[in-house]
C-alpha cells in the first residue's frame, strides 16, 4: 500500500476518487480534535495533526488536516454527519488481526486452574482448552453461535474497533468449520464492525484422531468444502509443538493456497518448531504470537515481508514473558498488535492491547498506535486505507475521551472510546 503524505500545515488533501459505500451518509465531517492520527509516518509511529479535521463522502476520507482548512471546503453545517470532536484525540479506527472471536461454553475455571500453577499445554493434554470448547461449539446451533459472537463484536466496537479478523477452529469437522463460518457471515451482515473471516480447520487434533490423519482431512475434505463455501479470505494453521508440525502446517497452508485462501500462521507460542521459516517460504500474510521467535526467525520474516502480529493480551493471560517487539521495531518493522480474544484469553479491547504493548513490550505509543491501526490492517491485506485516516481510506474513526494519543496506553484502566465512526455514521457513542 503507497502512503501519501498528510496535509499538516497545508489545506486539505483531496482524493480523486470520490466512490464509497452507497448506504453511507452523503457528507460526515468530524472537526475540533486536538490531535487527529492520520497514518503511519516514515519510521514505525504515526503521523497527526494538530487542531484538525477530516471529511468523507459516502463512507470514504476526502480531506484531511487543520479544521480550518478542512472546513472552508466541507462545511459542517452542510454535512449529513457532524461530530465535534471539541478537543478530543481522533484515531483510525482499531483494528484487531487474530481473534478466536466466536465459541460456545464457559472456561472460567480452567483460569483458576491456571491461577494454581498448571500449564495451558496440560489443560489440552487433560481434554481441557481447545477440545472442551470444540465439543461445546459442536453442540451449539448457528443461531447460538452468531449472537454470542455479535454480543463480542458490541463490546468490542464500545471499547473503537472497527474491523475485526476472526478464526472457525472451534469445529475440528467439516460440518462444524462450514457452521462456524456461516454464524461469522451471518455476524458480519447483521452489525457494523467489519469482520474479516479466517478458516482454521488446523487449530487442534479432535480428540480420539492422530495428527496425521486429521492434517489429511483438513487437506481433502475441509479445505475443498471451505472453497465451495466461499466465505473464509485467509487459511491458518496452529504451528507448534504438539499440534501442527512445520511440514503438516506447510501441506495445509500450500492447499489453502490452492484453495485460494492466503496464509496466516500462529507461529512460536510456545517453542520454535520452524514456524516462521513456513511463514516466509508460503507467502503468509502474517505470523502471530511469536513469544519464542529468536534473532534468525525474524529475520525471515522481515525478509519474506511476513507482517509479525504481536499478542500481549495472551502473554499477560498465560503468565509468560511478552515477545520481543522492540527486536522488529528497532529495525525499522512495524510490529501488529491483536487482542486473540478467545476463551483462554479474554481480552476484546485493543486500548488495553495497546497499553501492554507499551508497559509489557517497550513500545511507544506511537509505535503501539500504529500497531492498533494500519500495521494491523496489513496483517489482514487491507490495501483500502483501513487502519488510516488519508483520503481514500474508509471513513471509520474514534473520537477518545483524551487530547493525546500517549493518553490511550497512559489510562490503565479506562476505556478512552467516546465516539465510534463507520463508513461514516456513527455508530457507538
Amino acid at each position: 500500500m503507497s502512503d501519501e503524505s498528510s496535509s499538516e500545515g497545508h489545506g486539505p488533501t483531496v482524493a480523486a476518487d470520490g466512490s464509497g459505500d452507497p448506504d453511507s451518509p452523503g457528507l460526515t465531517v468530524v472537526h475540533g480534535a486536538s490531535e487527529l492520527v492520520v497514518g503511519p509516518d516514515e519510521g514505525v509511529g504515526v503521523e497527526t495533526v494538530a487542531d484538525a479535521a477530516f471529511a468523507a463522502e459516502d463512507g470514504q476520507v476526502v480531506a484531511v488536516g487543520e479544521t480550518e482548512e478542512v472546513l472552508r471546503e466541507y462545511p459542517a453545517e452542510n454535512a449529513d454527519v457532524a461530530v465535534d470532536a471539541d478537543g478530543r484525540l481522533v484515531t483510525p479506527g482499531f483494528v484487531d488481526p487474530h481473534t478466536h472471536a466466536i465459541f460456545a461454553g464457559d472456561r472460567t475455571d480452567e483460569f483458576e486452574a491456571k491461577l494454581g500453577g498448571t500449564s495451558y499445554e496440560d489443560i489440552l493434554a487433560a481434554g481441557g482448552g481447545i477440545l472442551r470448547t470444540v465439543r461445546a461449539v459442536r453442540a451449539a446451533d448457528e443461531a447460538t453461535l452468531t449472537a454470542n459472537l455479535v454480543e463480542h463484536l458490541d463490546v468490542m466496537l464500545a471499547h473503537g474497533t472497527t474491523t475485526v479478523e476472526v478464526k472457525s477452529g472451534y469445529g475440528l469437522s467439516t460440518d462444524a468449520e462450514l457452521k462456524l463460518l456461516r454464524a461469522i457471515a451471518a455476524a458480519d451482515e447483521a452489525h457494523p464492525v467489519t469482520v474479516v473471516p479466517t478458516f482454521m480447520g488446523a487449530h487442534a487434533v479432535p480428540e480420539d484422531r492422530e495428527v496425521e490423519g486429521y492434517t489429511e482431512e483438513v487437506i481433502e475434505e475441509q479445505l475443498p468444502a471451505v472453497a465451495d463455501q466461499g466465505i473464509a479470505e485467509f487459511c491458518d494453521v496452529f504451528c507448534e509443538r504438539g499440534v501442527f508440525d512445520a511440514e503438516q502446517s506447510r501441506r495445509i497452508l500450500a492447499a489453502g493456497l490452492e484453495a485460494s485462501l492466503t496464509p496466516k500462521v500462529h507461529a512460536d507460542e510456545f517453542a520454535d518448531v520452524g514456524a516462521t521459516g513456513v511463514a516466509a517460504d508460503v507467502g503468509a500474510a502474517s505470523a502471530d504470537h511469536l513469544l519464542k521467535t529468536d534473532d534468525e526467525g525474524a529475520d525471515r520474516l522481515v525478509d519474506g515481508g511476513v507482517t509479525p502480529v504481536l499478542l500481549p493480551a495472551t502473554a499477560f493471560a498465560l503468565g509468560e514473558e511478552y515477545a520481543d517487539a522492540r527486536r522488529f521495531l528497532d529495525g525499522g518493522t512495524p510490529v501488529a498488535l491483536a487482542t486473540d480474544f478467545n476463551p483462554n484469553c479474554y481480552a476484546r479491547s485493543m486500548g488495553f492491547v495497546v497499553t501492554l504493548a507499551c508497559v509489557g513490550m517497550r513500545a511507544t505509543p506511537d509505535e503501539a498506535l500504529r500497531g492498533a491501526t494500519h500495521t494491523a490492517a496489513r496483517a489482514i491485506d487491507r490495501t483500502d486505507g483501513t487502519g488510516t485516516l488519508r483520503p481514500g481510506a474508509p471513513a471509520d474513526a474514534v473520537v477518545h475521551d483524551v487530547t493525546a494519543g500517549v493518553e490511550i496506553p497512559y489510562n490503565l484502566d479506562v476505556n478512552t472510546a467516546d465516539r465510534v465512526v463507520v463508513d461514516g455514521e456513527v455508530v457507538h457513542e
